[in-house]
């Protein structure tokens, strides 16, 4: 799968380093080159001679001993790769290369190489929660690096909490991932709505859904994948926002449609797939509503349908939509699709199995504007938004 791509592998040194070894024998089953650079610190966790058996190539620690050959060797690297994987990734080289420092080998080679660069952070959760090592990575992340978010779990220090280094194998399918993907997204712009809105009562309760963004947030990574620039507006979730894609939080269906309108000129491409609250209380409480032996009445007003809005001012822009039904799902989806202005429509059945909230897959009705109708089995939803994404990409604008 990985036969004749050569991929440089950057082990800093945190206690997961012992992780690479396995990531370094996945890699070379895949018939992929490897080449190893490790930090000096990586280097007291792991011996460079493990790495060298394991890649069969010399392993670079010091950035001042004599190359084995006549070309500057971080040079050399940073030309030779089509991808580089830091994993682990401590906090100090993940703040090296946010902040353009190059003083070592793996600092060095990465800031000389126009290949794409996978960052596996891996430490402990209150270092992975600081908010210097946050904005650090939003950063990498805003430039195009690929962040792999680590796993939660027990630490080596004895604490509980995300900053273990991703499984290796999480890892590998990210170098897979990134090194087969077609680019047929270059030069697009996408902008993609996900998750819940919440409608306030008051400073406790508030008008939701059931929706975990896991469609909407798969879309985006799926279209940053394939070269789109890619702006994601996400309701409250718990997902970590997915590798180069620039993500705007929001609560409500206003600041939803808001910040929606704002970025809306930018996008060739607009995918709605968040689960916008249709209504919002008429008074939103400053303080705690109490308990109160009669019934308590709330009274609710209508959202602005952001999809509607956006179907009238669309221009030539692709505009697709989502719509969850439980009974007569074709109809009902292909009313909005005329209503809303719509190129096409991912419909999809609350009864099916698997195709409900907070699954990882999907089963959906592609509804166009002609009332063609395509069926999609039960995928994954990567695979779901793959598919949604071709079809984008199909559409021919005059």
């Amino acid at each position: 799968m990985l036969k004749g791509k050569k991929i440089i592998l950057g082990v800093s040194g945190g206690i997961a380093a012992y992780k690479a070894c396995e990531l370094v024998s996945r890699l070379k089953k895949l018939n992929a080159e490897v080449h190893v650079i490790m930090t000096a610190s990586a280097a007291k966790f792991v011996t460079p001679l493990t790495f060298q058996s394991l890649s069969l190539n010399q392993v670079v620690v010091d950035m001042f001993e004599a190359p084995n050959y006549w070309e500057i060797e971080h040079i050399s690297l940073a030309k030779l790769a089509d991808v580089i994987v830091v994993a682990p990734a401590t906090a100090n080289i993940i703040g090296k290369l946010a902040n353009g420092i190059a003083d070592d080998m793996l600092s060095t080679t990465i800031m000389a190489t126009r290949a794409k660069v996978i960052i596996a952070p891996a430490m402990n959760t209150n270092m992975y929660e600081n908010p210097v090592l946050q904005r650090n990575i939003r950063l990498l992340s805003e430039l195009g690096y690929t962040i792999v978010p680590p796993d939660e779990g027990r630490l080596a220090c004895g604490d509980v909490g995300k900053g273990r280094m991703p499984d290796p194998s999480v890892i590998e399918k990210s170098i897979i991932d990134l090194l087969n993907f077609r680019q047929d997204m270059k030069g697009r712009t996408v902008l993609v709505t996900a998750g819940p809105t919440r409608e306030a009562i008051d400073p406790v309760r508030f008008i939701s859904n059931n929706s975990t963004g896991k469609m909407g947030y798969a879309i985006a990574g799926q279209a940053a994948l394939r070269g789109a620039k890619v702006y994601l507006v996400s309701g409250p979730t718990i997902l970590d926002a997915p590798a180069g894609v620039e993500k705007y939080n929001v609560i409500s269906a206003e600041e939803m449609y808001n910040k929606v309108m704002e970025l809306f000129p930018m996008c060739d491409i607009v995918i709605k797939a968040a689960a916008v609250a249709d209504y919002a209380p008429m008074t939103s409480y400053s303080q705690k509503v109490k308990k109160l032996d009669s019934e308590l009445e709330l009274k609710l007003k209508r959202n602005p349908d952001i999809l509607y809005e956006l179907g009238k001012i669309k221009g030539n822009r692709i505009l697709v939509g989502f719509a969850m039904e439980t009974e007569n799902l074709v109809e009902n989806a292909a009313e909005k699709v005329k209503k809303k202005n719509l190129d096409f429509i991912a419909a999809n059945d609350l009864n099916e199995e698997g195709a409900g909230f907070a699954v990882d897959t999907n089963a959906v009705k592609l509804i166009d504007r002609e009332g063609n109708v395509e069926s999609i089995p039960l995928k994954t939803k990567h695979e779901v938004a793959d598919i949604i994404l071709d079809r984008i990409m199909n559409i021919k604008r005059t």
